[in-house]
């Protein structure tokens, strides 16, 4: 049948039938919500260049949490780093006594009802700004592997519940698998950054995490963002690994990649709505040239629809909060 016996405008006619036959709905389990963690106390340092996220010492972490779960039933975020001190190879994460882990047995006691996914790279940890050990002026992937390993297990003795590496080394997957094995953590999730490319979206993360490279930039282990057959590879060597989510990042200039990876393999996919996606927003939304709250909605509707289960995003507070407010 075509018009005028088919009107598709008849299904769009008011609110209701439209809520009705919507196709693509976000909600609270979709997101994850993630926060930065420093030294001190009673720290809560404004990101300038992420207007409404901060660094949070441990302390307060735990107070935005908890306020996080309760006032919009966000049950999963994503943590970072900040160290008191850093080194060469970022063997200042792989301890007890580092501030991530920290702050998970802080968060896991007060707050325990919310799911910790625990980023794992050693960026926030090395002097050099660089996701690993430096050799002859590059990143030595074998060398950061065991990095990655050590840190990882001391997250998930702190009570992490999701290890989420970073980093984009090559066999990183296995790696960490196998330590987490070997330490009694085979039920503890890994979920990959397995399409993560070398993006100019990432700026305003890097000051929040304090991580910018000192010297050159990361495109030897990021991916060239022409690529997206090589995102499949990615994808499908940690998959082999051990990998239990797989992840693309960014999320806005990567929809197709997205929607390519669950095509594929039809597994849980991760898409990181990242810093510069959430700033550009804030920044459009301060000057009065867009919609805030219908533009978030659009881009977290949009990377659902490509294809992702969660959705990690500096806005899934405020976005929640509207939804909640809306009704």
């Amino acid at each position: 049948m075509s018009f005028p016996v088919t009107r598709l405008r008849r299904l769009r006619k008011t609110p209701a039938i439209r809520n009705m036959v919507r196709e693509t709905i976000v909600n609270k389990d979709d997101l994850i919500m993630p926060y930065f963690v420093c030294p001190g106390e009673g720290v809560q340092n404004p990101i300038k260049s992420m207007p409404g996220n901060y660094q949070h010492s441990i302390d307060m972490l735990v107070k935005e949490v908890k306020d996080l779960y309760e006032t919009t039933g966000v049950d999963k975020i994503l943590l970072f780093g900040i160290p008191e001190e850093k080194d060469e190879d970022g063997t200042v994460a792989c301890s007890q006594h580092a501030i991530v882990p920290r702050a998970i047995t802080a968060l896991k006691e007060a707050v325990p009802e919310v799911m910790i996914v625990a980023d794992v790279c050693n960026c926030e940890y090395t002097t050099h700004g660089h996701c690993g050990t430096i050799v002859d002026g590059d990143v030595n992937n074998d060398l950061t592997l065991k990095t990655l390993a050590a840190q990882s297990v001391a997250l998930a003795v702190a009570g992490a519940d999701i290890i989420a590496p970073s980093d984009m080394m090559d066999g990183r997957v296995a790696a960490i698998r196998n330590a987490l094995d070997e330490n009694g953590f085979e039920n503890t999730p890994i979920m990959a950054y397995s399409a993560k490319y070398a993006s100019a979206f990432y700026g305003p993360f890097r000051d929040a995490a304090e991580s910018a490279p000192q010297f050159g930039d990361r495109s030897t282990y990021q991916m060239d963002p022409a690529n997206s057959d090589e995102a499949l590879r990615e994808v499908q060597e940690d998959i082999n690994e051990g990998a239990d989510m797989v992840m693309v990042k960014p999320a806005l200039s990567y929809l197709d990649v997205i929607n390519r990876v669950k095509s594929t393999f039809n597994m849980p996919v991760v898409a990181y709505n990242v810093s510069g996606e959430f700033s550009m927003v804030k920044a459009a939304a301060q000057n009065g040239w867009i919609d805030e709250q219908r533009i978030i909605r659009e881009i977290l509707t949009s990377i659902k629809r490509a294809g992702a289960d969660v959705i990690i995003t500096y806005h899934a507070k405020e976005f929640m909060l509207n939804q909640i407010h809306s009704k």
